[in-house]
């Protein structure tokens, strides 16, 4: 997985990864209001097949859309890719400006490290 996703691209992954496979009219109907035209999720469609996002099952004239890569996955490189830009790849620095900013609270802190003592167990 080489490519970020643009908006558009995240928000049809977002709805595959909802409906875990899906035709086209599916995935216009999972889109927030205002819906895009289906020849725009068509086209969105094609983008993350080439990209390599979006298998194809083809079904007589219909095509069925399937991920190909796990929402886990992509969470991940994309979180590991916003840390290394912005904070020099120190995970450590982005729990300090989360702090800092008030978005994260002792009690989560808290339980982040508990967690962190539990999976070096």
């Amino acid at each position: 997985m080489t490519k970020p996703l643009t908006k558009a691209e995240e928000q049809i992954m977002q709805s595959i990864w909802k409906l875990e496979s899906a035709f086209l009219k599916d995935i216009v109907d999972a889109q927030p209001e205002p819906k895009p035209h289906s020849n725009t999720v068509a086209t969105i469609l094609k983008i993350l097949v080439d990209k390599g996002f979006v298998g194809i099952n083809v079904i007589g004239r219909m095509h069925q859309y399937y991920p190909l890569v796990s929402k886990q996955e992509y969470s991940s490189n994309s979180i590991g890719a916003l840390v290394e830009s912005y904070f020099e790849g120190s995970f450590s620095d982005v729990v300090s400006f989360m702090v800092q900013q008030q978005k994260l609270s002792v009690k989560e802190l808290e339980l982040l490290l508990n967690e962190i003592k539990k999976s070096k167990k």
